[in-house]
């Protein structure tokens, strides 16, 4: 009687040992298989600097490999490595298809000076983005607070610009004239900035007052319109 038993039990443990080998063998397959599936189809949206292919490549996914190859994680990763880019987000559906939206870094503007765009992080590339164009020199104590003070400003509003002048006054050495896409022109201490913010809701009641005339809206020192001399 015991040893039928010795051998009972080394038969289920033989059998337990298949069972193991089988289930191992059957993962490995199908993680083999898993690998085979390549990347069908890319997608991008929320790029206006660079092109889907530079995100592409910047994803290191230009080659199209294994959907397993790279988690999503370390494609957003590789993607933010971008001076251009601020935040990064994969998607994978299907099992072939990657769906990538990035938000680029904000082009506060471009220094016609030294010919460099500034960003949003107050990296400064050598590239001009379109953007507000900053047309003279501005010592280097200011041009440090206007990068600062722009970062304040809308995104609509920084769209709005066409302009930007260095134009300090007897009282302050921080002023600017900016120059609006839709004819106006803005004098603002880098003080007031933030207060160009309100430009759309000035311009209507500007308009309400005024019709269609253009002029200078004077942000730096109270807040008044003066249409321009015919």
């Amino acid at each position: 009687m015991k040893k039928k038993n010795r051998r009972k039990k080394r038969k289920l443990k033989i059998g337990r040992i298949l069972i193991a080998l089988f289930i191992l063998v059957f993962i490995v397959c199908l993680i083999k298989q898993a690998c085979r599936f390549p990347i069908k189809n890319i997608f991008v949206e929320g790029n206006n600097i660079l092109s889907d292919q530079e995100i592409i490549d910047l994803a290191k996914i230009q080659d199209y490999p294994s959907m397993f190859k790279y988690s999503s994680n370390k494609i957003e990763k590789n993607i933010e490595k971008s001076d251009y880019i601020s935040k990064a987000k994969v998607t994978k559906k299907n099992f072939k298809q990657i769906y990538i939206k990035v938000e680029e870094n904000i082009v506060l503007f471009y220094n016609a000076s030294n010919k460099k765009s500034v960003l949003y992080n107050g990296k400064e590339i050598n590239k001009e983005l379109e953007g507000p164009i900053l047309i003279n020199y501005v010592p280097d104590k200011v041009y440090k607070k206007l990068i600062e003070q722009m970062r304040l400003v809308d995104l609509d509003i920084i769209n709005r610009i066409s302009e930007i002048k260095y134009d300090p006054s007897k009282v302050d050495e921080e002023r600017f004239l900016f120059t609006m896409s839709d004819g106006n022109y803005v004098y603002v201490t880098l003080e007031k900035l933030e207060n160009i913010n309100n430009y759309v809701k000035i311009s209507l009641e500007i308009i309400n007052k005024f019709g269609n005339k253009n002029g200078t809206l004077n942000l730096d020192a109270g807040e008044y319109f003066e249409i321009f001399n015919d």
